[in-house]
């Protein structure tokens, strides 16, 4: 009897961990399809860069993945590990080093849509020489390693020695990539010239919505030091960036273009909105959405026209249009609408708005129920006069609606023509 009881013990706590293991199991797995199901309902299935493919072979289901993604993009359905929420990917690449048997690879693009990335090499020079990409342009947006990058591609930089030129080196864009990169040419004693052909600070964070938070990382800055933070939100991450360029005394130009850039000799010439510039060396540290997409409609060169929403309290009481069907676009109609008396109308030329996170798509549709926001799919902007906006809606009716800002939040143009002229290799990648 004793021995019955010896034997019966550890195998009844045995079967009650079990079943509890695999009640918790279940609960991942039906949790895992239901967000992987809205995803595919709402038709968020591409995730926007670099992100995990599991192989299912080696996956043992840990969880390790889903743990480290600070997204919670990670799921375990079927005992095996899978991106459930696609859109929501930004690229940290932690899940990968954080599978214990490897089974996570890092790649950009899908089968069904591919992302342009340009060719760089491990110090981060393009196949052209003197010409270095870093940041969001080569395919990494995440605030901490957009910054490293900056650093080791001036690191590269300030191995091939000082230039005849009118500089050492030339950084396109004021994002962390080219902040980093700025410092670190202040710190070698290059002569430099930083230009942004954005108004402010900031580089993509500037068109992020407000109070939107961007998950990053302990990062080291030049001349600057350490910066501990984990989470941070973008007003508080604009701040920063004012804080370094006071504290360490970097030169940055703003509201400056990037046109072209050439050969000349052993220097490479850049053609901006103002003027002729020469440097050794090019840093391209500029976001993939590139130059705002415009609508090509007379008058859109009013200044009432603006391409990012940055204050929406300056816009209250105002009648306001917001173009556009992305995630962008909708926030700021929302943004605009919290503002006591201001009069907001979304014109989309889409008949829905199909690929948003489901929950801007319900903030939206109850604004709408309220009447705070006005939804006008299937619709064009014909013209744009200072107190404004001729409009022709789904059914073809031509009006012009009272007006006193337009948002406009219709992407970016991506650089690759730009690229591709000066002779920088752009591949395209299929989930490699």
């Amino acid at each position: 009897m004793q021995e019955l009881i010896f034997y019966s013990v550890p195998i009844a706590l045995t079967l009650i961990i079990t079943a509890i293991y695999l009640r918790i199991k279940g609960r991942v797995h039906v949790a895992s399809v239901g967000i992987l199901t809205d995803a595919i309902e709402q038709g968020l299935v591409e995730p926007p860069s670099l992100h995990p493919v599991v192989d299912l072979n080696i996956c043992m289901g840990s969880g390790a993945c889903a743990k480290a993604c600070p997204e919670k993009a990670m799921g375990i359905i079927s005992g095996k590990g899978v991106l459930i929420n696609p859109t929501h990917c930004i690229g940290h690449g932690v899940c990968a080093p954080a599978c214990p048997v490897g089974a996570i690879k890092l790649v950009f693009g899908t089968a069904r849509r591919g992302i342009d990335i340009p060719e760089v090499k491990p110090n981060f020079e393009s196949n052209v020489a003197g010409i270095f990409i870093a940041g969001e342009l080569g395919g990494m947006g995440l605030i901490r390693k957009a910054a490293e990058q900056g650093k080791q591609a001036m690191a590269s930089i300030v191995k091939r020695g000082k230039s005849t030129a009118d500089y050492d080196v030339i950084i396109v864009g004021a994002g962390p990539a080219g902040i980093a990169a700025t410092l670190a040419a202040k710190e070698a004693g290059l002569r430099y010239l930083t230009i942004e052909q954005e108004d402010a600070i900031g580089g993509t964070a500037l068109h992020y919505p407000r109070r939107k938070l961007v998950m990053t990382a302990p990062m080291v800055l030049p001349i600057y030091g350490k910066v501990s933070v984990r989470e941070i939100s973008k007003e508080s991450l604009i701040e920063l960036w004012e804080e370094v360029v006071a504290k360490t005394g970097i030169k940055i130009t703003y509201s400056v273009r990037l046109d072209k850039m050439e050969r000349a000799g052993d220097a490479i010439k850049v053609h901006t909105t103002k003027g002729e510039f020469s440097a050794g060396s090019i840093v391209l540290a500029i976001g993939r959405r590139g130059t705002p997409r415009r609508l090509d409609v007379p008058g859109e060169e009013d200044s009432k026209v603006v391409y990012r929403l940055l204050e929406p309290e300056q816009y209250r009481g105002s009648n306001a249009m917001v173009v556009g069907g992305g995630d962008s676009a909708l926030e700021a109609a929302l943004s605009l609408a919290d503002e006591p008396g201001t009069r907001v109308i979304l014109s989309y030329r889409g008949d829905a708005f199909g690929r948003v996170k489901p929950k801007n798509r319900e903030r939206i549709q109850a604004a709408e129920k309220t009447g705070n926001v006005r939804v006008m799919l299937k619709s064009k902007i014909k013209q744009i006069t200072p107190k404004a906006v001729t409009i022709v809606d789904g059914d073809g009716v031509q009006a012009d609606v009272p007006n006193e800002v337009v948002v406009v939040c219709a992407g970016g143009i991506l650089p690759t023509a730009f690229l591709k002229d000066v002779g920088i290799q752009v591949d395209t990648r299929y989930g490699s």
